[in-house]
C-alpha cells in the first residue's frame, strides 16, 4: 500500500486524554534524520537496504536498536549476523514479523549510525513510498524514513558503478607518503551537496591512514573541509558551506596528511560514500617500483650501554612511525624478546620520550607499556631512552635478538642487535678448572664481612678492601668473578689495570668496569666456604664522591643468584657500625633514626613512641626480623604487604618479599634471604638487614637504651 498515517490505538489515546501533563526534568532523548536508500527500488525486488539515522543517547553493551519497515514489506525469518553490517559489533538479530531488532555487542558512541541489510528485505508489490521506523531502547523517541519504491527498479539510484570515477596518486609506490585525488564524482539522481553534510570515504587498506588527518589537508571541490575524522579504515568528510548546492565531488588529500600506499604492490579501489549512495572508483595499481620515501618501513638501530648476556642495561633508539603519531597522555609500546627481562615493578622517571619523562610505565609480560607525558608534542620521530635505572636486563642467552615498538596501531621491528656470552676475560683459559664442589648455602655467613677504604677523604682517589668471610659457591679462575656495585657519587674508571686488584694476595687475572660495576677475575680457584679477601689499590683512581656521607657498598658474585652482602662506608665521617647486635659498643644515634628494641612491640622516632603490631624478633641466633609495618611507619617508605606478598619501595627501588621463601627480589635480581619471611599475628616479619642494605639505610646499636636505630 502506498504511505500512510498509523492511527494512534483508541485505548492508548483514551488514556493519554485522561492524564493529566506532569513536567519532567528527566532530558528526553530521540532518534533523528533517518534516512533510507535501496540497492534497487523496484517493486517486489530483493534489495540490499542503508539504513543512516542520528542516535542522541550511547547504547550499551547488550542494548538494541530497532528497524521497523512498512507491513508491505516482506522481511525473512533467515536474517541473522552476517546479513548486518554496521560501525559496531552486533551480538544477536531477531526479526519478529516486519521489524528487525538488532543487539549490540560493544558500547556505542551517540551521533551518526549506518546499517547495512545485505539480503533478506523484498520491496512491497506495488510503487509508492513507504516508511521505514527507527528506534533505540535508549532513546524515547522513533523516527521514521521514507523510501520510494517504483515500478521499474534502478540499482544505479543508490549505488554507483564499479567505475564512477579516476584515482590520482601523488606516487605508486608501495608503503609510499602519497597524495590522493578521487573524482570527478557526479552525484546520481537529483542529490546535490550539503553543508554540513558528511561524505565517508572509504579506504582499501585501513593501514594507509594515520590516526587523525587536520582539516586543512582535505578538499572537497578546492574547499578546505570543516571537519575530518578518522575511524576504522574510513575517513569522514564534513562538506563546507561554499559547495553547497554541488552536484559533484572532487575529493583531495594532500600528501601532508600523512597516509600511505598499500605495502603490497597490487590494484585496489576507493569507496565514497554520500547520501546513501557509495560510489566506487576505477581500478588503480601500486607498484613494487615506487621509490618509497617512508622511513616506517626501516629498521630501527637499538644501542645497548652492556651488551654482556644477563647483564642490567639501558636501550636507546630512534624510529619514524611514518603516518602514525604519538600524542601526549598515549602509549609506546615496546616488546622485549622474553618476559624475564622486565622487572615487576617499572618506575616512569627511567623511560623518556624524546627527552621527556614518561607520565607513567606499566608492564604485562615482555611487553611495556610507556605512557607519553600530557606536554608531549605530536610527532612520528620519537627517541626513546630505558636508563640503566629501570632494571631492564639483556636475554640471559648469547646471540641476535630484536626489539619491536608500537604507536597507534603500527608496529616497527628493530635491526638485530648482539647480545654476547658475558664481559669476560679476553684471553679466556681454554681448558678452565671444573667447578669446586660447592657446600651448602646454610653454611654461609657474612654477617662479620667488612669493606673498608684506604681514604675517606672527600673527592679523593682511594684503595678498598673487602674481607669476604665465605663463599657459598666456589670460583673458577679465569671464569667466573667478585662484583663490586658502587653507588652514584663515586667516580669509577672505565679501565682498571689488574695489577692494581689482588685476590687473596695474588693479582687479579682481569678486570671489566661496567658503569659503577666493578668486575673482578681471580687468577687462582677460590673453593666454597673459604674466605675471599679482595684488595683495590689507590692506584685504580677510584675516586670516593664529593659530598660527605655515608655510602653503601655491595658485593656479588656470578655464581650466587642474590646480594653476598653490603656495608657503609663514610666519606668524610666517621664510618656507621656494622652489624645492629647488642654486643657492639654504642655510637652517637642521629636525630632522624628510628629506635626499636627486640621482644618490645613499639618503636621510637624523636623521642616518642609508636606502637607496633608485632614486636622484632632474633632468629637463627644472628638474624632481626621486623614487622613490615616498620618500613612504612618508622621509615616512611611506600611499603604494601598481605599475607603473601611484601613490597618495600624507595625512589625507583622495589624491593619484594613472598612470605615462606628465603629469597627477595630487588627490581629483576633475587637476593637470598638470611631467614624466610613468615607471618606472626598477620603480620609479615623480614630480615631488617636485607632491606637496610639495599636501600641505603644504615643500622647501629645504642647501649645506652639497648636499642637498634636505623637512619638514612
Amino acid at each position: 500500500m502506498e504511505k500512510s498515517k498509523k492511527a494512534l490505538p483508541l485505548v492508548l489515546a483514551s488514556a493519554l486524554a485522561a492524564t493529566p501533563f506532569v513536567a519532567v526534568t528527566q532530558e528526553a532523548h530521540a532518534v533523528s534524520k533517518v534516512s533510507v536508500s535501496a540497492k534497487d527500488d523496484g517493486v517486489d525486488e530483493d534489495s540490499k537496504y542503508t539504513i543512516k539515522f542520528t542516535m542522541e543517547d550511547d547504547l550499551e553493551k547488550g542494548d538494541s536498536i530497532t528497524i521497523e519497515f512498512d507491513s508491505d514489506f516482506k522481511i525473512s525469518k533467515n536474517i541473522d549476523e552476517s546479513d548486518i553490517d554496521a560501525d559496531f559489533d552486533i551480538k544477536t538479530v531477531k526479526v519478529s514479523s516486519n521489524e528487525i531488532k538488532i543487539t549490540v555487542n560493544e558500547s556505542v558512541d551517540a551521533g551518526k549510525i549506518t546499517i547495512d541489510i545485505t539480503s533478506g528485505i523484498t520491496n512491497p508489490k506495488s510503487k509508492g513510498t513507504y516508511d521505514v521506523t527507527v528506534g533505540t531502547s535508549n532513546d524515547d523517541d522513533e523516527d521514521t524514513g521514507e523510501i520510494e519504491i517504483k515500478k521499474s527498479g534502478s540499482s544505479s539510484s543508490s549505488s554507483g558503478s564499479s567505475n564512477d570515477y579516476a584515482v590520482s596518486l601523488g606516487s605508486k609506490g608501495a608503503g609510499d607518503e602519497t597524495s590522493i585525488k578521487l573524482g570527478k564524482i557526479s552525484l546520481k539522481g537529483s542529490d546535490e551537496l550539503e553543508s554540513n553534510e558528511y561524505i565517508t570515504v572509504v579506504f582499501p587498506d585501513k593501514n594507509m591512514l594515520p590516526s587523525s588527518i587536520d582539516s586543512s589537508d582535505v578538499k572537497v571541490n578546492g574547499t578546505t573541509a570543516k571537519s575530518v575524522s578518522v575511524s576504522k579504515g574510513e575517513v569522514e568528510i564534513k562538506v563546507p558551506s561554499s559547495v553547497d548546492g554541488d552536484d559533484y565531488m572532487t575529493i583531495e588529500f594532500s600528501k601532508s596528511a600523512g597516509i600511505e600506499n598499500p605495502s603490497s604492490a597490487d590494484k585496489y579501489t576507493f569507496k565514497v560514500k554520500y547520501d546513501g549512495v557509495t560510489y566506487e572508483s576505477e581500478k588503480f595499481e601500486i607498484t613494487k617500483s615506487g621509490s618509497s620515501t617512508s622511513t616506517a618501513t626501516s629498521a630501527f638501530s637499538v644501542n645497548l650501554s652492556d651488551p654482556a648476556a644477563g647483564a642490567r642495561t639501558s636501550y636507546t633508539f630512534d624510529a619514524d612511525f611514518g603516518n602514525k603519531q604519538l600524542r601526549a597522555d598515549e602509549d609506546l609500546i615496546l616488546e622485549f624478546p622474553s618476559s624475564d627481562m622486565v622487572p615487576g615493578i617499572l618506575s616512569a622517571s627511567e623511560f623518556t620520550l624524546n627527552g621527556k619523562t614518561a607520565k607513567r610505565v606499566s608492564a604485562a609480560g615482555n611487553k611495556v607499556y610507556v605512557t607519553a607525558p600530557s606536554n608531549f608534542s605530536s610527532t612520528s620521530e620519537v627517541k626513546v631512552v630505558v636508563a640503566v635505572g629501570a632494571w631492564i636486563t639483556n636475554p640471559k642467552s648469547a646471540g641476535s635478538y630484536t626489539l619491536k615498538a608500537t604507536v597507534a596501531g603500527r608496529t616497527l621491528e628493530s635491526k638485530s642487535f648482539s647480545v654476547s656470552g658475558s664481559s669476560v676475560n679476553p684471553t679466556p683459559n681454554p681448558t678452565p678448572t671444573p667447578t669446586p664442589t660447592p657446600v651448602p648455602n646454610t653454611t654461609v655467613n657474612n654477617s662479620t664481612a667488612t669493606i673498608g677504604l684506604t681514604s675517606t677523604a672527600v673527592g679523593k682517589a682511594t684503595g678498598v678492601n673487602v674481607a669476604i668471610k665465605t663463599l657459598g659457591v666456589g670460583l673458577v679462575k679465569q671464569r667466573d668473578f667478585v662484583e663490586l656495585v658502587f653507588p652514584a657519587g663515586y667516580k669509577v674508571p672505565a679501565y682498571i689495570a689488574p695489577a692494581n686488584v689482588s685476590v687473596n694476595g695474588v693479582a687479579a687475572n682481569y678486570v671489566a668496569v661496567r658503569g659503577q660495576n666493578v668486575l673482578i677475575y681471580p687468577s687462582q680457584d677460590i673453593p666454597a666456604a673459604t674466605a675471599a679477601n679482595i684488595s683495590i689499590n689507590a692506584a685504580a683512581n677510584i675516586v670516593n664522591p664529593a659530598v660527605k656521607s655515608t655510602y653503601s657498598i655491595s658485593v656479588f658474585t656470578s655464581e650466587e643468584k642474590g646480594l653476598l652482602f653490603a656495608r657503609a662506608v663514610g666519606v668524610g665521617m666517621p664510618a656507621p657500625a656494622q652489624p645492629a647486635q647488642p654486643a657492639q659498643p654504642s655510637v652517637a644515634v642521629p636525630a632522624n633514626a628510628a629506635l626499636f628494641k627486640v621482644g618490645t612491640a613499639n618503636f621510637t622516632v624523636n623521642g616518642k613512641a609508636y606502637p607496633l603490631q608485632v614486636a622484632p624478633t632474633i632468629v637463627n641466633g644472628n638474624t632481626t626480623m621486623v614487622p613490615a609495618q616498620f618500613f612504612k611507619e618508622a621509615l616512611s617508605l611506600t611499603t604494601q604487604w598481605n599475607n603473601k606478598d611484601v613490597a618495600v619501595i624507595s625512589g625507583t627501588k622495589v624491593l619484594k618479599f613472598t612470605v615462606g621463601s628465603n629469597k627477595a627480589k630487588l627490581g629483576a635480581q633475587e637476593i637470598t634471604l638470611p631467614a624466610p619471611v613468615v607471618l606472626n599475628n598477620g603480620m609479615p616479619m623480614v630480615p631488617i638487614r636485607t632491606v637496610t642494605d639495599n636501600l641505603g639505610y644504615k643500622v647501629g646499636w645504642d647501649a645506652k637504651t639497648s636499642s637498634v636505630f636505623v637512619y638514612k
